[in-house]
């Protein structure tokens, strides 16, 4: 039998546990060109938030009584596919369950000797390429320029401000709580980080930013992104990950967006499966930089399938440090 949590309910705001429901159900049959896989590690990200809404986005909505989306990681335990084999180590978005079937077409063999399998769900997966994509394409930053990333203790902005300072900028974090932002610096680099949580944002932020911002990427918008607008320099850049702080029906109005404006900032929003082209180049660069220790980083891990709904709540309230997983097995 397979294990599986389906979305029972709409969230109204919050996410509740009361929105997931874990099932049982037979292990699907393989079809000609399948491979059926027993997923090890799943991976939970902001961007679920919006699959639970049936408002309009880039992606469909998950159904009442579908599995909830998902990055994973895990083993081929059947195959009906001729490039896969029995024990093969593979990463696919087959969702909240412990089994999943997916055509070979969807799944990536990954090689776990030198890198954690975890790895391909957080710095050498989804989250290592959005960041790269975001700061490298979009922002394309220059040396001695100031780089700014939100949740910078995330799976994402970890990966950013690292990125940052390997192409000579200074970066500068914002994280809430203390914690974190030791982390941020001590471990990952940074030159700066700000804990948004102090109570003396504006403050800080110009203290950590005394040249103004030149890259901002924004992963949580709000009061936070307002505040960052008002530091930015002229034709400065602005990747637009996300928005986390209104994931959950809590906007918040811009006050600086005049700023957008008056600094002439080119303000691009993303998704990163809409790049696939530029994946390769990417997956092997954060993979030489995690294999040498050129890139740090850390993951939050719940146990148990069942625990994943707790976990994302968590995910979404920050109470996660680097990348939140689950570990299935």
């Amino acid at each position: 039998m397979n294990r599986q949590i389906v979305l029972a309910s709409r969230p109204e705001a919050w996410v509740t546990e009361a929105n997931f429901r874990l099932v049982e159900v037979p292990l699907p049959e393989l079809k000609d060109g399948e491979v059926l896989v027993r997923n090890l590690w799943l991976s939970l990200d902001p961007y679920m938030r919006g699959r639970m809404s049936e408002a309009k986005s880039y992606a469909k909505s998950v159904a009442i009584g579908e599995v909830m989306v998902g990055g994973t990681a895990g083993e081929v335990v059947d195959t009906r596919h001729p490039n896969f084999q029995i024990g093969d180590r593979v990463v696919g978005y087959l969702g909240w369950q412990l089994y999943g079937a997916a055509e070979g077409s969807a799944l990536q063999k990954v090689d776990d000797r030198q890198i954690p399998l975890s790895a391909y769900l957080g710095p050498v997966g989804m989250p290592g390429v959005t960041a790269w994509y975001g700061l490298k394409e979009i922002c394309q930053p220059k040396e001695g320029e100031t780089v700014v990333v939100t949740a910078a203790a995330g799976a994402v902005g970890s990966v950013v401000g690292q990125l940052a300072k390997m192409a000579g900028c200074r970066a500068v974090g914002v994280a809430g709580g203390a914690e974190k932002c030791r982390y941020v610096v001590e471990t990952l680099g940074f030159d700066a980080c700000v804990d948004y949580k102090a109570g003396k944002l504006w403050d800080d932020l110009k203290a950590a930013t005394p040249k103004g911002i030149d890259c901002l990427f924004e992963n949580v918008g709000g009061e936070i992104f307002d505040a960052l607008l008002a530091r930015m320099n002229a034709f400065s850049r602005i990747a637009l990950c996300g928005l986390i702080a209104q994931y959950n029906g809590e906007p918040h109005p811009l006050k600086n967006l005049g700023s957008v404006l008056i600094n002439r900032i080119r303000l691009q929003g993303f998704i990163v499966s809409d790049h696939l082209a530029l994946w390769p180049r990417a997956l092997q660069e954060l993979g030489q930089g995690v294999a040498s220790g050129r890139i740090r980083y850390r993951e939050t891990i719940a146990q148990g399938l069942e625990n994943a709904p707790q976990a994302f709540i968590g995910l979404l309230k920050g109470a996660n440090l680097g990348k939140q997983l689950v570990k299935l097995v």
